[in-house]
């Protein structure tokens, strides 16, 4: 069984607006290394069409974008991705597939089928398999700035603190710092 890990961008003051982080060559490292290592991709419906809109047409070539930025489009095009929906069933982006009926059962299925593991990015759907103890590991990129917005991380809340033991922390150069966390169980 694969482990699903939560990985997104959070500001000091815990928003997660894809707006708000810092975008260079070494942040791009991080979630390209995320990726390469993952087995399979995990969004909700918003995150999936957010992607939808921009990377195809990057990996095609279609979007003007610095080489390293269609490298990775190109990866992200040829990695399966899993999409949670309830109001959407069609999703033909490349090797992408829904996930439909109960929710614990289908990522279930999904880690049990995925050795390599399952890289989860959208904040909303984190907090519904959190809330289903599915989630084993975090992996944050915690970026120098107070936002000052929302959305916020785990902005519907938990019912219970979940305790966490740090296996890394590593600053970059931006000043942001990639944090890896595993669930204390």
């Amino acid at each position: 069984m694969g482990l699903l890990t939560f990985s997104i961008n959070v500001t000091l003051d815990g928003c997660v607006d894809h707006q708000e982080g810092i975008v260079d060559d070494e942040t791009r490292a991080f979630f390209t290394r995320l990726m390469d290592e993952s087995g399979a991709m995990l969004w909700g419906r918003v995150t999936y069409e957010m992607m939808e809109s921009y990377w195809p047409a990057v990996a095609r070539g279609d979007e003007e974008a610095p080489p390293a930025m269609r490298e990775w489009a190109v990866k992200l095009e040829a990695k399966p991705k899993y999409v949670v929906s309830s109001t959407r069933k069609d999703f033909p982006w490349t090797n992408s597939h829904h996930i439909a009926g109960d929710l614990r059962m289908g990522v279930q299925k999904l880690k049990d089928a995925t050795p390599a593991g399952v890289l989860l990015g959208s904040g909303k759907l984190a907090t519904e398999l959190d809330r289903l103890d599915l989630i084993d590991e975090y992996e944050f990129l915690v970026h120098p700035k107070l936002a000052g917005h929302g959305p916020t991380l785990y902005q519907s809340g938990l019912p219970a603190a979940r305790r966490l033991e740090l296996v890394s922390a590593k600053p970059l150069r931006c000043g942001a710092v990639a944090m890896h966390y595993r669930r204390a169980r």
